[in-house]
């Protein structure tokens, strides 16, 4: 069902036939699953196919934590070896690959991190050595990040060595996206902010491009991903003058 979804994101609206062609189901699967996005309130059933609840076409966290695992997994290992291991102020957007940065910054000492992200916000207080700001904003059930104004004083009022950023896509000519106009503007606080920006995205988010700009290209330094993304894409990203990291594919 995750790959219904994942369509749907991509494309708004499916229909069955597109459905059963695409992912290579039967109609009687399709129409199965379909229900049962449907019941979970997921999807609305349209005739003849489905479209996401959600108009912006934006998966709910808590299911897009399931997708890339093991490539997320890389990327967050190769940021964590770029960030220094010493007194130094990192600030993380919401996502499930940048929560996968936290968790491997926990071998850091002497981080302050600093997060909308109330997922992010729980993981870091699991290890003690890590200091964690929080700020305050309006709940975006969506991503369980705050954000708003409140949000964007935190970041106004501080500085900070990294900015890591997840992103729903990232192209040369677009920047980097997202799904929501008010998070974007949250999160340009905190690039704007920042000595150093770093992009992290599986290779799915690369050569995509959302409603919401956060930040133009030339306000990054930096993209981490996994050999799975578009290599025109990423030629295109590095052209404009951002250096781009590429991990291993998983197996």
């Amino acid at each position: 069902m995750i790959s219904i979804l994942d369509l749907l994101a991509e494309r708004g609206t499916v229909s069955l036939t597109e459905l059963s062609d695409t992912l290579e189901i039967s109609p009687a699967t399709a129409r199965r699953d379909l229900a049962d996005l449907a019941d979970q309130r997921l999807i609305v059933r349209t005739h003849g196919g489905a479209r996401l609840i959600d108009s912006r076409n934006e998966l709910p966290v808590n299911l897009r934590d399931t997708r890339f695992q093991e490539a997320k997994r890389a990327i967050a290992a190769a940021v964590a070896e770029i960030i220094p291991r010493q007194r130094y102020a990192v600030a993380l957007s919401g996502g499930s690959t940048a929560a996968n940065v936290a968790r491997a910054l926990a071998t850091h000492d002497e981080l302050t991190i600093v997060t909308n992200s109330l997922t992010i916000a729980q993981l870091v207080t699991s290890y003690p050595q890590l200091k964690v700001i929080m700020t305050g904003g309006i709940l975006r059930p969506e991503s369980l990040e705050l954000v708003g104004v409140l949000a964007e004083n935190t970041f106004n009022a501080i500085n900070l060595g990294t900015a890591i950023l997840g992103t729903d896509g990232i192209t040369a000519a677009g920047g980097v996206t997202t799904h929501d106009e008010t998070e974007a503007r949250t999160n340009n606080a905190m690039v704007t902010h920042a000595q150093r920006v770093i992009v992290v995205a599986d290779g799915s988010k690369i050569g995509r491009l959302a409603l919401a700009q956060v930040a133009t290209i030339d306000q990054v330094d930096l993209v981490v991903t996994d050999s799975t993304a578009d290599p025109v894409a990423l030629e295109e990203i590095r052209s404009a003058g951002v250096t781009v990291v590429v991990v291993d594919e998983p197996r």
